[in-house]
């Protein structure tokens, strides 16, 4: 079904057609008129073919030195940068015969230039293949440097990664995503080319170009003289056109992973399990030790930690700096000072791609014109077998055709892991791996990930702003906030004794309430109730924090403790009940089955679902 489109815009859209079609229409009846005697077919063809030779010679010189630097103007930044950038547009701006005046201070006869070539760079082809590149290398330029700007920059971070150097990630990866922008620019650089008069005729009059033999016809033998010069360059202009539409294949072949390639297998046959990285052993033996100080702006990260476990979280609200400490782990940011190592490594002073480190960065950055496979196959080093086991365990064996764009989150989730899992690594750094996912894909996918720590050797960093995540998939958990520490420690000394209040909230505390500590393991919470808690013991009279989560109490007739439910809410299956302990009012969820009435309540209350942090 067509949409209708809003009534003016038709319009005036028609109105603007009709102008550009109209001249082209009015030239047919002139055919009758012309002289097609006046043209001397030999030199009509000789300025056609130097306009086409050196317009084409010109976009090629362009291709060759405008894409590197649209590239540098989109990816360095700095006023400088800038100001090139706005020069190398100027020519678009100017009259093209001022373009030419400026020429001719650079390369005309008395110009130092024109000195050392002996006058070879003015009235030449060379003339016009110089006054072609000056005037229409902005449009190729313009084009690719948008192009590049439009470039995720984590898409060449990912790539590093993976063990990609900058030039082949330029080449396999930012490239072909601005391919198609650059192909435009080409067409119209070279369009602006065929077509240059002003610039040419200033610096190089002869040989004729088509547009200079053109004026000179126009010039001697008025409108007769034109329908013979135009029909062929209208023709070549036509056959340009119908050469750039020409799609010989997709830019880069589709890999497909053979189907009779097996997975790695040990001599007995067995499926081999993967290696995470060349050195397990000094992994597991001495750990992580990392210390970074990095300022963005106002916002400064100082963290450090020191761990030998293999699973580990960082947990922390948005901008807490849990993303960059990520980053500077991948060595995809500097950091001063900067000290990282792992086992017995140093790593703080390789690249990115000489880390031997696996990166899932938030959004997956898969690439998008890249098949599954292809992929998968793309890291540095990466060998079929070995990606043949990894896209067979995270279930991906019948997607290797399809394109990011054809994949769920979860798809696209697992594409993202086993990329960064085929390269041999020693540290595997996970960026928010299920916030972009719903619940049920969120267990089930949080699940695989837990088995997938027991299969691989290496220390995984899970960054995550949800406690539940953190507890699940960690051995040890590094709480951040403004870029600084608030606690770090094993998983489950951290969910027990929080350091403040603050981080029992990043913790996921609910019902948070205060009391007094009457012994090392009870506090008194109001009305002489005192609330039985586990974990190290307390120091008596000191005030204390406390909460607990509403599924961890429950209503019994059997309970320890006396409360009142004062209201009672629907939530589909379960209840919300609002409830009086001593001092403290408690949300509590219930399962209908319990079927609570307002009023007297007993409750059970494990003491290992107890927070507790000192005030």
């Amino acid at each position: 079904m067509t949409k209708r489109l809003p009534a003016p815009l038709p319009w005036l859209g028609a109105l603007l057609a009709i102008y550009l079609c109209a001249p082209f229409f009015a030239a047919i009846p002139q055919g009758i008129l012309a002289n097609w005697q006046s043209i001397n077919a030999t030199e009509l063809w000789r300025a056609l073919a130097v306009s086409v030779s050196s317009a084409t010679l010109s976009v090629a010189l362009i291709l060759i030195a405008g894409v590197p630097l649209a590239y540098c103007l989109a990816r360095v930044p700095g006023r400088a940068m800038a100001l090139l950038g706005f020069i190398v547009q100027l020519p678009l701006a100017l009259p093209p015969l001022a373009s030419g005046v400026l020429l001719l201070f650079l390369v005309g006869p008395y110009a130092p230039l024109g000195l050392l070539g002996h006058g070879a760079l003015t009235d030449s082809f060379t003339g016009i293949v110089l006054a072609e590149t000056f005037v229409a290398a902005p449009f190729l330029i313009v084009a690719a440097c948008s192009a590049f700007v439009s470039v995720d920059p984590v898409l060449e971070d990912v790539a590093a990664t993976l063990g990609r150097g900058r030039l082949v990630t330029f080449i396999n990866v930012s490239l072909p995503l601005a391919w198609p922008a650059i192909r435009v620019g080409l067409l119209l650089a070279w369009l602006r080319a065929f077509g240059e008069f002003g610039a040419t005729v200033m610096v190089a009059y002869h040989p004729y170009s088509l547009p200079v033999y053109m004026y000179v016809a126009f010039g001697s033998q008025g409108l007769p003289a034109m329908m013979p010069i135009l029909i062929p360059a209208v023709l070549t202009t036509i056959a340009v056109f119908a050469l750039s539409n020409i799609r010989t294949g997709p830019a880069l072949r589709r890999a497909k992973i053979a189907v009779g390639a097996s997975p790695a297998r040990t001599e007995n046959g067995a499926r081999s399990k993967p290696i995470s990285g060349p050195y397990p052993k000094q992994v597991s033996d001495s750990g992580l030790t990392f210390q970074f100080r990095r300022r963005l702006g106002r916002f400064e990260l100082d963290v450090a930690w020191r761990t030998r476990a293999r699973r580990l979280a960082i947990l922390g609200p948005s901008g807490s700096g849990k993303t960059l400490t990520l980053r500077l782990l991948a060595g995809l940011d500097r950091a001063d000072p900067c000290v990282l190592r792992l086992g017995e490594r140093d790593l703080s002073r390789l690249p990115a791609e000489a880390r031997g480190v696996a990166y899932v960065p938030q959004n997956y950055a898969l690439f998008p014109h890249m098949t599954v496979a292809r992929q998968v196959l793309f890291p540095a080093g990466a060998e079929v077998p070995v990606a043949l086991h990894w896209m067979d365990r995270l279930g991906l064996s019948n997607l290797q055709e399809r394109l990011p764009a054809a994949l769920s989150l979860g798809q696209q989730q697992r594409v993202a892991l086993a990329r960064a899992l085929v390269r041999p690594a020693t540290l595997v750094l996970l960026d928010e791996p299920f916030s972009a996912l719903d619940a049920p894909l969120r267990r089930r996918l949080r699940g695989e990930l837990r088995q997938l720590q027991r299969d691989i050797e290496a220390t995984m960093v899970v960054v995550t702003h949800d406690p539940d995540e953190a507890a699940a998939l960690s051995d040890e958990i590094l709480v951040l906030d403004q870029g600084r520490v608030l606690q770090a420690g094993t998983t489950e000394a951290v969910f027990e004794r929080p350091a403040s209040e603050t981080v029992a909230r990043l913790l996921g505390a609910e019902n948070v309430a205060f009391g007094i500590a009457v012994s090392e393991n009870q506090i008194e919470i109001g009305n002489g109730v005192r609330l039985a808690v586990a974990g190290p013991p307390m120091v008596h009279g000191e005030k204390v924090g406390w909460s607990i989560r509403p599924e961890d109490i429950r209503l019994s007739d059997n309970g320890c403790y006396e409360a009142t439910v004062q209201d009672i809410a629907s939530f589909g299956a379960m209840l919300q009940l609002s409830v009086r302990l001593g001092g403290t009012l408690l949300s509590v969820l219930a399962h209908r089955s319990v079927d609570p009435a307002a009023g007297p309540c007993r409750l059970n209350i494990d003491p290992r679902s107890i927070q507790v942090w000192k005030v």
